[in-house]
């Protein structure tokens, strides 16, 4: 079993919780967790680009001058790749570079991160946060109290809407719905911090997708 720490508001330990490693995958696996973030990178990529070759560049299609006679080197006509305002050699075209895993992949891969953090010691929960109003003051403080204020996904239990607007200015905390966290957001911040209760909806979908998948 592993020991998560559980934190209140002013940054002092109050306890633990506890998590099954087998509900995490047991074992790191690197080579599943590079996979996820290579495909989050890739598509995040626009490959929007559009260059046109020389048969789409606006320009007519008659010689210049003629071939012989003229004393000058020999050129074809306005929209060659050669000549200033011309069509591209060899053009880049939309692409599209999204790459896709399977949803039970992406879910052990989230699991996977999940583990990661808490074998680090850089997972952890706190309990009791309740903003009765936004305060991005009261929010950055919490965050330093945890020591999660150089970067950390702050996963709530659902959408809280005061939790969100205290936190959105924070350049280096994502404020996230438990249900909707992905290694990559996992990964690409220090700390991952947890409420109470999104904690235990994190613990009991692994625990049912552990049992969906024997």
């Amino acid at each position: 079993m592993l020991n998560v720490p559980v934190y209140n508001e002013s940054g002092k330990q109050i306890g633990d919780e506890q998590i099954d490693e087998a509900l995490l995958g047991g074992v790191l696996n690197h080579a599943l967790l590079k996979q996820a973030i290579v495909m989050y990178h890739a598509n995040r990529r626009q490959g929007n680009v559009a260059q046109k070759t020389r048969a789409e560049v606006v320009g007519s299609s008659r010689k210049i001058f003629r071939q012989k006679g003229t004393g000058r080197a020999r050129m074809g006509n306005v929209r060659t790749p050669v000549r200033r305002g011309g069509g591209r050699a060899f053009p880049r075209k939309q692409r599209d570079y999204r790459q896709d895993m399977p949803r039970k992949m992406r879910r052990m891969a989230r699991q996977q991160a999940v583990l990661a953090k808490i074998q680090s010691s850089e997972a952890l929960i706190v309990d009791g946060v309740k903003f009765d109003e936004p305060k991005t003051k009261r929010f950055a403080a919490l965050l330093g109290a945890l020591q999660a204020d150089r970067g950390c996904v702050f996963a709530t239990n659902g959408v809280d809407a005061n939790l969100l607007k205290s936190g959105r200015n924070l350049q280096r905390a994502n404020i996230v719905n438990v249900a909707d966290l992905n290694a990559f957001d996992i990964l690409a911040r220090r700390r991952l911090v947890f409420t109470r209760d999104a904690f235990e909806t994190f613990r009991q979908a692994a625990a049912a997708a552990g049992k969906a998948g024997e």
